[in-house]
């Protein structure tokens, strides 16, 4: 630079506080770097903008150090851009965000590529300020938006994992779901809640985990014959140490999401992951890390890893295509060893070589190798760990440098992103040296979560926000387990009380009862000869053509084909006292289900029965009284004795947990029977709409997919809320008495 041009530039500044005087020299040498002439002058003449608008120094020293590469990255017409919204922010309620606002930027400008983007950001942060304003008497709030500043301080963590679509998503919900709760707004903001991280998972870039986990498991099952549970850890771009997939004793853990990668899909390269840990599963045996150095162990892994890769495609060769597009290809040359170790280069083409026939070494080390290895492969054999081993040992022992000590490493290109850490073959003698562990998925549900010795694993389901039009996902916990048994003649002796009512029942069941016979016919074994069928098959016999045997025909009843689930709110209401009989609900409860389960196992439908009852989202519990499978019989009956009731009534999530198990049911008409004695309500939702909302939602995902509900509610104020959840399809008992008797009809009716 000229002292004549240097000139210019210290007269185009005229910023007067002496910390930016002082940071002018460090940052124009900066700016010199990557800007234009003009560019720097009209850097400069935002910075004395910023020293006018009356927010003192610090704007004006993040805006110098930051905005160079934000020009670089965006060209000059950023500078006008930032400084007018800089402005904007000074001049409003949300002043004090303006250092964050302007810290956020050069994180921002790594993710995004264009002007319009960056208006498009702008634009997200202006529609946030706008739903977060609030109405005090008819004029707008002077207050600051709640989550202001813990939002912009979270961009940096953000951007990285969201597009701005996402982000945008992720601001709408925190807006709309906190406007009037500012604390749970600044904990959402800054990442703390469950909720924050639920829905960055959600919107997150690529294949989630979560989305596709029941696929996995399938192949986990079915393709190796695995047991072991899957769970995700997080993956962030700023992570110092990115942790690997890994197999433990106890564990398979996989990546909480995975894009796209070399024209193999997210989900793909999570069937490549799990492929390559079920082959070590299946083929690595132990080896002793204390008795190996670390370099050494990068060569033996390589060996190891190249086996079982080797012996997964050989069982299943598609997933040749997917192995070798996820292999990096490191280029012949591409490491300088006089600059720098570059032991992982080698190891990473010598893996390649391994698997790949096509790769060209020009190594001949390599291809001694790589003879050697295929000669422990050859005809069939598996080969062992212990062989690989000696190989790693042989190859490290002919290939290793002085360079390999080096502190500086070469890792462009060396990461085999389908592969582990290798910790299930590694193992060490002391605890203190044991493999470091992954870092837990950070998105996962943080609340409580119910251990009991009989309970299966629990499961997560979103619940419908109607503020903001969308779920809140993984919101609700269900913990299922078998319902504990009582005394079963306690049931027969409350049902004894109803026998006239059964003799009723029974004439109705007669004629509810199919009654038609079907005729079946091209049966090789019949009650009848089938004339038509018999005739063709003696012409085709006659014409020298093989005659059709299924010459026969029966009969079968034209049974009806349903399946019924029972869903029974146990909520504690439930032991209120009924004032003219002095029984409670729950004993009422008891007596209509035994007769109505009577008469649904005598109609021979199929049918389920599960209680529920909540105490908060984190703790819906769902009890299985009978199972499709299960006769109805003393050990049902003892059930319904033992039941109990307590908490609260979620209903939306027991819903959709119970049309798990009836969607699954080959049946042509799926009907879920529901009885409760009030309103979907629950201890933490403080807005009495929100669980009557989440229900009618639940009602019409379970229409959807071909399940009829039905409500039978024994409030007698449930008209208030019952239309708006199952529109005309309900019941309401105004004497809790006559429950028993009109439980079975009304199923009668519905599924006559």
């Amino acid at each position: 630079m000229t002292p004549e041009i240097r000139k210019k530039y210290q007269n185009q500044f005229t910023c007067k506080f002496p910390a930016a005087i002082d940071l002018f020299e460090p940052s124009l040498n900066s700016a010199e770097k990557i800007l234009s002439e003009q560019q720097i002058f009209a850097y400069l003449d935002g910075a004395n903008f910023l020293c006018k608008i009356g927010q003192g120094v610090d704007p004006v020293l993040v805006y110098m150090r930051s905005m160079p590469e934000i020009i670089a990255h965006f060209g000059g017409d950023s500078i006008e851009i930032i400084t007018h919204y800089s402005y904007q922010l000074a001049r409003s309620p949300n002043k004090k965000s303006l250092i964050p606002f302007l810290q956020s930027l050069k994180s921002v400008c790594l993710r995004i590529d264009s002007i319009d983007d960056l208006q498009y950001y702008l634009h997200i942060i202006d529609n946030y300020v706008e739903k977060t304003k609030t109405i005090i008497h008819g004029h707008q709030s002077i207050h600051e938006s709640a989550g202001m500043i813990a939002l912009l301080e979270s961009i940096p963590n953000l951007i990285p994992k969201l597009c701005l679509k996402g982000i945008e998503n992720f601001i709408h919900y925190g807006a709309s779901n906190y406007k009037d709760a500012p604390d749970q707004q600044k904990e959402y903001f800054k990442l703390q809640s469950h909720d924050a991280k639920s829905i960055i998972a959600r919107e997150r870039l690529g294949t989630n985990f979560k989305s596709i986990e029941h696929k996995l498991n399938m192949a986990r099952d079915c393709l190796w014959d695995c047991d072991l549970p899957l769970s995700s850890y997080t993956t962030d771009a700023h992570q110092i140490r990115k942790p690997q997939p890994y197999l433990g004793d106890e564990i398979i853990a996989l990546p909480d999401v995975l894009e796209d990668k070399n024209s193999i899909s997210g989900l793909n390269r999570y069937r490549a992951i799990l492929a390559h840990l079920m082959a070590h599963k299946k083929w690595s045996t132990r080896l002793m890390a204390d008795n190996y150095a670390p370099q050494l162990q990068l060569m033996v892994s390589a060996f190891e890893d190249a086996r079982v890769d080797t012996l997964a495609m050989r069982k299943y060769p598609g997933l040749k295509n997917y192995f070798l597009a996820l292999h990096p290809y490191p280029k012949k040359g591409a490491c300088d060893k006089s600059q720098m170790s570059c032991l992982r280069y080698r190891a990473t083409r010598l893996s390649r070589a391994l698997i790949d026939p096509q790769f060209d070494a020009d190594d001949d080390l390599i291809k001694e190798m790589c003879k050697k290895f295929h000669h422990c492969l050859s005809n069939n054999k598996e080969s062992s760990t212990k062989e690989m081993s000696d190989l790693g040992t042989d190859y490290f022992i002919k290939s290793r440098c002085d360079s390999d000590s080096r502190p500086e490493i070469y890792f462009d290109k060396t990461e085999v992103s389908y592969r582990d850490d290798n910790r299930y073959f590694w193992y060490h003698y002391e605890e203190y040296d044991e493999a470091d562990e992954i870092i837990p998925d950070e998105y996962q549900n943080e609340e409580k979560k119910v251990e009991s010795a009989d309970s299966l694993p629990p499961k997560y389901y979103d619940e419908w926000d109607y503020i903001s039009k969308g779920y809140k996902p993984d919101w609700t916990i269900v913990y299922e387990r078998l319902h504990p048994s009582g005394d079963a003649s306690h049931i027969d002796r409350l049902v004894e009380k109803y026998a006239e009512l059964a003799k009723r029942l029974k004439s109705m069941i007669e004629i509810l009862k199919p009654q038609n016979k079907k005729r079946i016919r091209f049966q090789e074994d019949g009650e009848e000869l089938d004339l038509d069928i018999a005739l063709r098959s003696l012409i085709d016999y006659k014409s020298g053509q093989t005659p059709d045997m299924r010459i026969n025909y029966s009969y079968a009843t034209d049974s009806r084909d349903i399946a019924v689930m029972l869903l029974v709110d146990t909520s504690e209401s439930l032991n209120n006292i009924n004032s003219e009989t002095g029984q409670t609900l729950l004993e009422f409860s008891q007596i209509a289900l035994a007769i109505t389960a009577w008469t649904v196992d005598t109609l021979g439908d199929k049918f389920a029965i599960a209680g529920f009852n909540s105490n908060t989202r984190s703790e819906v519990r769902y009890q299985h009284i009978k199972g499709f499978s299960e006769k109805y019989n003393a050990t049902v009956k003892a059930r319904i004795a033992e039941m109990k009731a307590a908490y609260s009534t979620r209903m939306g999530a027991a819903m959709r947990h119970a049309a798990h198990y009836l969607e699954a049911q080959p049946a042509e008409k799926k009907l879920m029977l529901i009885l409760t004695d009030g309103e979907p309500a629950d201890i933490d939702a403080k807005d009495p709409q929100s669980l009557i909302k989440d229900t009618k939602k639940a009602v019409e995902e379970l229409k959807s997919k071909g399940i009829f509900s039905y409500c039978i509610n024994l409030d007698k104020n449930a008209d208030d809320y019952v239309q708006d959840i199952f529109t005309n399809n309900y019941t309401i008992i105004d004497h809790v008495d006559k429950l028993p008797e009109q439980l079975p009809q009304v199923f009668m009716k519905l599924s006559s």
